[in-house]
């Protein structure tokens, strides 16, 4: 008997249970300076986080949001696999529901690895590899035969099989790689000036070796040289034999005894390369660079033309190109060689290939090549390499974090940057963006802004909604956020000009112009124009020139705005000299220190398995001294409150009275002009955003002798309140008869400067030509390039 289920209830469906879970609930975040801050953030929606630096946005979205999302991934795998990754603690937070899968898109910059490359970073370079494997003429052998970080190796020898009756065989093993011989896949060889290692007119015992580190005295350096045998340690180096010679520069390594322990002694070559040359010349102490700069010239490897491959590698080629033309290739170009591809055999690698190198130009990055080195790329070209892989992908509801993606962005390329964002959000995905750029707030969904002001006087929410309820209510950034600084009515007059002739680092196509001095300059363009060729590669040395980039600070978690800037030597000796005691006392790395913590304020434990944590010193409560240390007072202050306290209480406190320490309140007035008036002086400065490491850098090379001032964006990560501050105070650099040179984005700064130039038109070999000289006024009236046409909007000019 058949039964017919009728639906009798008209009305709709009640929600699944499962669809209710669309919000990220953030309940009691106290991250670094967040004040129980409880938020709501919708999924499936591109939210903006706004305010102030310094105001907390970092620590709610990477330090709260994010890091917690990635703990919980990482607790899914077994306590062997966690062993391997890094470890992450729980931050302090309330409650955290609603969590997604997060992908941190940061800016970070990549490894400085010399066989790191754009094409390694992202899965073009192996695409091309088994590309060429299949499609190359000759025919050499498998992907790895085109790849510089793989050498060839080649093995014989027997092999014994046993089963049932015992075989013995004879076997050979071969693998085809791609790497250089000469320069091991680095694309450079080093070339060591031996007159900087030692002064051959002295003995090894006389102190002849000049390295940083090498002391007479010193057992593993010097002294292994002394007591090998291999050498008379009281010779002149200059009256050593051929052989005597070899054994200092070159010997291999060999096992030694000396004084009844087994050492290894090498040659002195060697042994810099290892100790020196094998590491990132950024990650150098400062005294270690400038030994490497005055010791070791790096030049093109002139086996393989500074490609890294084989010779055997270059041999092989697809209609005319090998696989290093394909990589030296701008990506543009080379998007358009796989085009022009058509080999049915290879037709779904061939159609993912042009996938990657397509989202390279849509990004804003087709002016790259795949062979440039990862290391050499802006904090914003890496975020935006990073986003390459992500475009592509399948998959959904993920949370994707952005710190500040439109970084190193002319506004032409925001636009694209914004339409990539939009896209990711209507796959189905959660976008979280820390952004500061106006043309990126008023796409946003949803916004949550931060402050009222930054560190201790920010970390609250102050407002959550629309754009348009942002521009309505009494925040910071809603009184802001359409605000336009206007062009200048009157410019200042050049004092001078700096010339530069037939410039043609990079892409720049002999570029002749005269840099004005004693005005504000600003050189414009779209990224990868040649602005920075120009400047950083063009400007003729000995220019009396003070370069403040993006680099990044190097530094451990013991680095403090105070150490960096040398605030701290005043503040010691203040203390010492009020207390008649020993400066060091007052140093946390020093005699000061806590013996518990041994000056870190902090003991960290390594729980093998799990997730390592750090809790305060319960000796010295955090504050990194000793008990007796802190019994000293200045001003009625010990040395751990007076580390404690931000710069413009400092300044305040060391400005008169009995604290009165003139040196400290300089150091104390430059970090509060560039906007750091809110940092604490003890801060650790790994927990420093971009923007602020960059205004660190900027008041502690303040003071470097020199009359020409040259910034790279210095309003990165500068919310649109501390852009007026910071023109302010490149007015008083300039007023004080300083040149200041600023490569920047920011229409603001345009429309400040006294004069402009501009690169382009375009990017890459598109680009590196001057397209315009003048003042903003000028720039403005002719609309003559994207960044006329740009300013001319800002400004509201009439057409």
């Amino acid at each position: 008997m058949e039964t017919t289920i009728q639906k009798t209830d008209t009305q709709s469906p009640a929600p699944h249970v499962a669809d209710s879970h669309d919000l990220i609930r953030v309940h009691g975040a106290r991250v670094n300076n967040l004040k129980d801050v409880s938020v709501e953030i919708p999924k499936r929606r591109l939210t903006v986080f706004t305010g102030v630096s310094g105001s907390g946005k970092t620590s709610l979205v990477f330090g709260t949001i994010a890091a917690e999302s990635q703990r919980l991934i990482n607790e899914t795998y077994s306590a062997f696999v966690q062993g391997f990754m890094p470890t992450l603690a729980r931050p302090e937070v309330d409650v955290l529901e609603g969590l997604t899968t997060a992908i941190l898109v940061d800016q970070q910059r990549m490894g400085a690895d010399p066989r790191s490359t754009v094409g390694t970073a992202t899965d073009a370079n192996a695409m091309l590899r088994v590309l060429f494997s299949r499609l190359g003429r000759p025919y050499i052998g498998s992907p790895a035969a085109f790849a510089f970080n793989v050498p060839s190796v080649r093995a014989s020898g027997v092999i014994t099989v046993e089963r049932g009756a015992k075989k013995t065989e004879k076997q050979t093993f071969t693998r085809t790689g791609g790497m250089c011989l000469r320069c091991e896949g680095r694309g450079t060889v080093s070339d060591i000036d031996l007159t900087q290692l030692y002064d051959d007119s002295k003995s090894i015992a006389e102190g002849a070796i000049t390295i940083p580190g090498y002391k007479v005295d010193s057992w593993w350096t010097v002294g292994i040289f002394i007591e090998s045998g291999f050498l008379d340690p009281d010779k002149p180096i200059r009256d050593y034999t051929g052989t005597e010679l070899h054994d200092f520069l070159h010997r291999e390594p060999t096992k030694v005894k000396v004084n009844g322990v087994n050492l290894t002694y090498e040659g002195l070559i060697p042994k810099i390369r290892k100790s020196f040359l094998s590491k990132d010349r950024e990650a150098m102490q400062p005294h270690i660079r400038a030994f490497v700069d005055r010791a070791v010239t790096f030049t093109a490897c002139p086996e393989c033309g500074g490609s890294r491959l084989s010779e055997e590698a270059r041999s092989s080629r697809i209609g005319g190109i090998n696989i290093a033309d394909a990589c030296a290739m701008q990506i543009s170009d080379l998007a358009a060689w796989v085009r022009g591809l058509d080999e049915p055999s290879v037709a779904p690698l061939l159609a993912t290939l042009r996938q990657i190198l397509d989202s390279f130009v849509e990004i804003g990055l087709g002016y790259l090549s795949l062979d440039r080195s990862s290391g050499t790329l802006s904090g914003g070209e890496a975020q935006r390499v990073k986003m390459i892989r992500h475009l592509g992908s399948s998959l959904t509801d993920t949370t994707y974090v952005f710190d500040e993606p439109t970084a190193g962005l002319h506004p032409h390329d925001i636009q694209r940057m914004n339409d990539l964002l939009l896209r990711l959000r209507d796959k189905g995905n959660t976008v979280l963006v820390v952004e500061h750029k106006p043309e990126t707030i008023v796409i946003a969904d949803h916004v949550v802004d931060l402050g009222p002001g930054a560190g201790t006087a920010g970390g609250a929410v102050c407002f959550q909604g629309t754009v348009e309820e942002l521009r309505a209510s009494d925040t910071v950034t809603g009184r802001h956020l359409d605000n336009r600084a206007a062009l200048k009515e009157k410019v200042r007059t050049p004092a001078g000009k700096l010339e530069i002739r037939g410039a043609t680092a990079n892409n720049l196509r002999d570029v002749d112009v005269d840099i004005p001095l004693g005005v504000l300059v600003a050189v414009t363009g779209v990224a990868g124009s040649g602005k920075s060729s120009l400047i950083h590669g063009s400007i003729p040395a000995g220019s009396g020139v003070v370069s403040i980039d993006q680099g990044a600070i190097r530094g451990s978690r013991r680095s403090s705005p105070a150490t960096y800037t040398g605030l701290l030597d005043p503040i010691r000796k203040a203390f010492a000299k009020a207390n008649g005691v020993k400066p060091a006392l007052f140093s946390a790395n020093s005699e000061g220190a806590c013996p518990a913590c041994a000056g870190v304020g902090v003991i960290y434990t390594d729980l093998a398995m799990m997730a390592g944590v750090a809790t305060p010193c319960e000796e010295c409560e955090g504050k990194r001294f000793q008990a007796s240390v802190l019994e000293y007072r200045l001003g009625g202050r010990d040395i751990s409150e007076v580390l404690a306290m931000p710069v413009a209480e400092a300044e305040e406190f060391f400005g008169a009275g009995e604290a009165r320490t003139p040196a400290a309140h300089r150091v104390l007035g430059r970090l509060a002009d560039v906007g750091l008036g809110y940092l604490s002086l003890g801060q650790p400065l790994t927990t420093l955003s971009g923007g602020e490491r960059q205004r660190l850098k900027l008041a502690a090379q303040m003071t470097e002798e020199g009359g020409v001032y040259v910034l790279d964006e210095p309003t990165a990560g500068l919310h649109l309140a501390d852009v007026e501050q910071l023109l302010g105070l490149l007015d008083r650099l300039v007023d004080s008869g300083k040149s200041v040179i600023v490569v920047e984005h920011h229409q603001a700064v345009m429309a400040h400067a006294d004069w402009i130039i501009d690169l382009g038109p375009g990017a890459g070999h598109d680009g590196g030509r001057i397209v315009f000289e003048g003042t903003p006024a000028d720039l403005v009236a002719a609309r003559s390039t994207l960044t006329g046409e740009h300013l001319a909007a800002y400004v509201g000019a009439p057409r």
